[in-house]
């Protein structure tokens, strides 16, 4: 494919797949939902699964298609989880072994990002969505704490 290159990296923004707990999927998967909803590809950098695997989507260094307005100076990460049993209900059903994973690679990002900031997709402007169904600012906050 013929990428565009990111602007800069000033979020590092965390989304969820809003799916039950007791589905897992993947990067493929998720790769299929976005192109059939006409996307070049699946619109997120990472996918963190059910057992804390940490799977690449797009190129680190080209924008993605998970934050409209944000995306040429973002990176996503799509958390495998995110909704209650009823399939609708917001809710933060990660594993240990998903938030080990996030942590990680969150620090990772910020090393070679220092400025960027970490969000959830629900904390940008005119975003009306839970996703990713936890207060990211305050668990970014709590890791970054001595």
């Amino acid at each position: 494919m013929n990428w565009k290159k990111l602007k800069a990296v000033n979020y590092i923004v965390v989304h969820c797949s809003a799916t039950k707990e007791d589905q897992d999927f993947d990067v493929a998967d998720i790769r299929r939902w976005h192109r059939q909803r006409g996307f070049m590809d699946i619109g997120y950098h990472y996918v963190i699964k059910r057992d804390g695997e940490q799977q690449t989507g797009r190129p680190h260094d080209v924008p993605g298609a998970h934050a409209r307005g944000f995306n040429h100076v973002s990176i996503g990460i799509c958390l495998i989880g995110g909704v209650e049993s009823d399939g609708k209900t917001p809710e933060g059903n990660y594993t240990a072994f998903q938030w080990k994973t996030l942590e990680r690679l969150v620090k990772d990002l910020k090393k070679l990002h220092p400025d960027a900031k970490v969000v959830g997709h629900r904390d940008l402007p005119n975003v009306s969505k839970a996703c990713p169904s936890f207060d990211t600012l305050e668990w970014w906050e709590k890791i970054m704490q001595p």
